[in-house]
């Protein structure tokens, strides 16, 4: 048995022996080896396309004998147009962009008998390793993917339009070679003209405004067999991914959109009006920009007089008070290919959600409307009448200001004496007892450009609903003082009590109220008493000595001019 084992041991030993030293078992055909492959394989290698392709050819031992990489460019061909060996023109069919395979070739499918000069010897079995770049076709055109749809699409990109749009560049296996994100800057073109390489062109085309696609072109529709500067090989197909930023024509104007109009609108903005508006400013991609709410104050211009962004301008003609309105402004109406800062870009489309608050024109007086009426009227009011009336004050956008009736009273005024604003004097003229009135008073017959702090904005219209509660009539104009009957002749001896022929400030008034108190006489309604009597004395002492002697006296009908006085 011991000779048995020591017979079998000696038999594998040869067997062993023989194996290392054989001849390589001859191929019969390429053997592959996949040493990666790419989670997604959009299209694979066919007859017929071109593709790019680094490799490292070895021979069986491992030694090197070419490399594409050595040469720091890829190796690019027709697959199955005999541009190759046949090994290798079989081994690439149906390889993935990004894929990379271990291919064994034998003699009779690489450089067979005959081998390839110093380099390959005859009967050589080839290695190589290689990985797919590129892959495109003749037949080849721009394929798109849109990956984000906006939930709108009021526009499409058409030919001659002005678009914005970010955009990473990359080729087919994901390497980088341009990104206007990286920049921090749109790319900013027309479309359809020229403009840009051909598979971009058509790229863009029917684009939305928000839309987010994939355009994928072959080199003949992007940079050709010469590629660009160092980035870009020849040869190259290439990939953008495309946001839309912004879209226009030259030949816009603007466009109205989202009107919400008031129920009621007597009046439309005409040119040389002044507005009072808010605002809300977007990029055509809803990048805000800037907000007059923000400040807490409406913007005020006039219109049609070159004031504002000429698209802004066009925009508020025709407007109603508490319309609301969406304004769509196209560059060249707006800030051009300049910008504004950094806020707004260059050739950017501009959104404007606006809102109406009042308006009014230079030319304009108080508007007054009779709501009521009473049917007797005995007395209307006059300059120089003393009135009492109620009123709710409010803007023309219905916010409230004031009301005497918050406060359970009168307002009380002297007609003609400043005592209200211009527009309310006009608005209370010629008024009956209970008669109730609308008025509409524009800013400068209001509070004019500067308003009043908390209360009423600058610039703004006010509206007044008014009732006329009572009315003192007052003196005629120049009078602060009449006599309800004849003059005394003895005017002056009858303030003289003491006879020493000069009159004292306590005399003249103890006389004129005594006068008004038994209804001879009759001041000026709605002022001091005391201050109108001070003023007819101060009248009357000619020098000022603080006594009204006889020689100074002088009645009303004697005086060259009028004065408070006698």
């Amino acid at each position: 048995m011991l000779e048995c084992v020591h017979w079998v041991l000696y038999l594998s030993v040869l067997v062993a022996f023989a194996a290392c030293n054989a001849p390589p078992v001859p191929l019969d055909d390429i053997i592959i080896e996949k040493t990666f492959e790419p989670e997604q394989c959009v299209r694979a290698v066919k007859v017929g396309d071109y593709v790019r392709y680094h490799y490292i050819g070895t021979f069986p031992d491992g030694k090197k004998f070419d490399s594409s990489y050595d040469r720091s460019s890829s190796y690019n061909v027709f697959v199955g147009k005999k541009q190759l060996i046949e090994g290798m023109d079989k081994a690439l069919v149906g390889m993935c962009v990004n894929e990379r395979r271990l291919v064994k070739i034998p003699p009779q499918l690489a450089y067979g008998k005959q081998g390839y000069g110093d380099i390959i010897p005859p009967d050589s079995i080839l290695h190589f390793d290689v990985l797919l770049l590129d892959v495109w076709n003749l037949e080849d055109g721009v394929k798109i993917n849109t990956y984000h749809a906006p939930a709108t699409c009021l526009r499409k990109v058409e030919v001659s339009d002005y678009v914005r749009y970010h955009y990473n560049g990359t080729l087919l296996d994901g390497t980088l070679f341009d990104s206007s994100h990286t920049r921090m800057r749109t790319y900013d073109t027309y479309v359809g003209i020229g403009w840009l390489i051909a598979g971009m062109d058509q790229g863009l085309l029917g684009m939305c405004v928000g839309e987010r696609r994939i355009v994928t072109m072959p080199p003949s529709l992007g940079y050709g067999e010469n590629g660009d500067g160092s980035d870009i090989p020849g040869q190259a197909s290439l990939v953008f991914d495309v946001v839309l930023l912004d879209l226009h024509n030259p030949r816009d104007g603007i466009t109205v959109t989202n009107q919400q109009l008031p129920e009621s609108c007597p009046r439309k903005t005409v040119a040389g009006d002044f507005v009072r508006y808010h605002y809300n400013g977007s990029l055509l991609d809803g990048t805000f920009f800037d907000s007059s709410y923000s400040r807490n104050r409406t913007y005020d211009t006039y219109v049609g007089h070159g004031y504002v962004i000429a698209g802004m301008d066009e925009g508020l003609i025709g407007v109603c008070v508490g319309e609301r309105r969406t304004i769509t402004i196209p560059p060249h109406l707006a800030y051009g290919e300049e910008g504004t800062g950094s806020k707004i870009p260059g050739s950017a489309v501009l959104v404007f959600d606006v809102h109406i608050i009042d308006f009014h024109n230079p030319s304009d007086s108080t508007k007054t409307t009779v709501t009521f009426k009473p049917e007797q009227c005995d007395k209307q009011t006059k300059k120089g009448d003393f009135i009492k009336y109620h009123y709710n004050a409010s803007l023309m956008d219905g916010t409230s200001i004031d009301s005497t009736h918050n406060y359970g009273k009168t307002y009380n005024i002297v007609l003609g004496a400043n005592q209200v604003v211009p527009g309310m004097e006009d608005g209370l003229m010629d008024m009956c007892v209970g008669e109730k009135r609308h008025l509409v008073i524009p800013p400068h017959l209001g509070y004019g450009e500067r308003g009043v702090t908390d209360e009423v904005p600058g610039s703004a219209v006010l509206i007044f609903d008014i009732e006329l509660v009572d009315l003192e009539e007052g003196l005629p104009e120049g009078y602060m003082f009449i006599w309800n009957n004849d003059v005394s002749p003895d005017l002056f001896g009858e303030m003289d009590k003491d006879s020493n022929k000069q009159v004292e400030a306590s005399e003249f008034t103890d006389y004129i109220m005594r006068q008004v108190n038994e209804g001879k006489g009759r001041l000026a309604p709605g002022f001091d008493p005391y201050r109108i009597i001070d003023n007819m004395f101060s009248n009357q002492d000619r020098n000022g000595d603080g006594v009204i002697t006889e020689a100074e006296f002088k009645l009303k009908a004697d005086e060259p001019a009028a004065h408070d006085e006698l």
